[in-house]
């Protein structure tokens, strides 16, 4: 399967296709804005958040609440647009009209931010006006990939397997994840509980403060979240091909994600530092295994739920870390490509931290790469011929 976006920040919409979703999967409009829903959410969001109330429309693909097969096509509409109705423009605009000009004039960006697409975009496209640049390299295109990602999640859910998120640390508030419970059902409602979306609530406490003191010195914050996808069976991705590798092709999406910085497996960059024999997950066989799952079980889980480039069965854990935004109410030390001169940075509405709403949005890439891997393997053009292989694939694995 694939998906395809478009749209600016500040434009009319924003345009979503996903192709190959197997005919007959049932799908609402509110299964996809919830994720939207939460995705606006979270402690350290801006004033734009306040402005969007993004809800998805269907606009082929779903007839009657179920998929056709076809290629499902939406949009999310830009509230803000109005706003923005002569300078982002698709028609060319009369700038000999002082008002048309000066609306033009007050949104063209000359000085770029430290840590964004700015300069290398502008001198790729060779634009002279960034707006050009930051409009399709802001954060609001991850709008889409909650709707792709929710679409592909409704997919998943028929075959039993969730994916969620948790923030594990703001600045210097962080929790340790090895006093985490495995109960990841358990953590999901907490952290959804939780403004920061952290499952710890004292720990939420502190996060917060940690945003404020941001806010009050005009600076941003990042930090790391946990993507976990339970339920998944054993055999998804290959060792075949280097591009085939589950871990590789999951990382690669999580890291595609704006704000990210670093992905980790398992137990990450800590094999680095423990022998063999503290790494790797010792496996026995299940003494009350009765046929109706996988009798193999491992005593740990610091592969992550990956080996070799396959699914092994576990829960897939991967720990990501994200930069804070770079646009800053205090701005840094910068240029301006118009005049050649020093200057300080464009300063743009934004974010606090992003961290919370991060997590929806990598929950979304990894539900996308598990559906396509999936569907991959269990082709599919209904979902009833998805699920008869699926399950017939699931039987084998447990009489193994």
């Amino acid at each position: 399967m694939r998906f395809l976006t478009a749209g600016e920040s500040h434009g009319p919409e924003l345009n979503i296709i996903v192709d190959g979703i197997p005919a007959g999967l049932e799908l609402l409009s509110e299964d996809i804005n919830k994720d939207l829903r939460r995705r606006q959410g979270g402690y350290g969001r801006g004033g734009r958040m306040k402005i969007e109330t993004d809800q998805v429309i269907f606009t082929g693909g779903v007839r009657h609440g179920k998929t056709l097969g076809s290629p499902i096509s939406t949009r999310v509409m830009n509230n803000d647009f109005k706003n923005w109705e002569v300078s982002m423009s698709s028609h060319p605009q009369d700038i000999n009209n002082p008002e048309v000009k000066q609306k033009i004039d007050s949104k063209f960006v000359s000085r770029v931010r430290p840590g964004h697409a700015d300069l290398a975009g502008a001198i790729k496209y060779s634009h002279e006006d960034i707006r050009n640049v930051l409009e399709r390299s802001s954060a609001r295109e991850t709008t889409s990939r909650v709707v792709n990602g929710a679409i592909c999640k409704k997919l998943l859910s028929i075959l039993n397997i969730t994916v969620i998120s948790y923030v594990l640390r703001i600045g210097s508030a962080g929790i340790d994840p090895n006093t985490l419970s495995s109960n990841y059902n358990d953590l999901f409602l907490k952290a959804e509980a939780s403004e920061v979306r952290c499952p710890d609530l004292n720990i939420s406490e502190q996060m917060k403060l940690a945003i404020n003191e941001a806010r009050a010195q005009g600076d941003t914050l990042g930090g790391s979240i946990q993507v976990v996808a339970s339920g998944i069976p054993v055999g998804l991705g290959s060792y075949i091909q280097w591009d085939k590798r589950l871990n590789g092709r999951i990382a690669g999406a999580l890291m595609s994600v704006h704000t990210v910085k670093s992905v980790e497996l398992g137990l990450g960059k800590l094999v680095s530092e423990r022998y063999g024999s503290k790494v790797h997950d010792q496996i026995y066989i299940d003494p009350n295994w009765k046929g109706k799952s996988l009798r193999y079980k491992r005593k740990s889980n610091n592969a992550g739920g990956i080996e070799g480039g396959m699914s092994n069965g576990e829960p897939i854990v991967f720990t990501v870390a994200t930069k804070p935004i770079p646009t800053l109410i205090k701005p840094l030390d910068s240029v301006d490509i118009k005049t050649k001169q020093n200057t300080q940075a464009h300063f743009e509405r934004s974010d606090i931290c992003v961290v919370p709403a991060a997590g929806v949005v990598l929950e979304a890439m990894m539900s996308y790469v598990l559906a396509d891997v999936i569907l991959e393997k269990f082709g599919g053009d209904n979902i009833k011929d998805l699920l008869d292989n699926y399950n017939d694939y699931l039987n084998k694995c447990y009489q193994r």
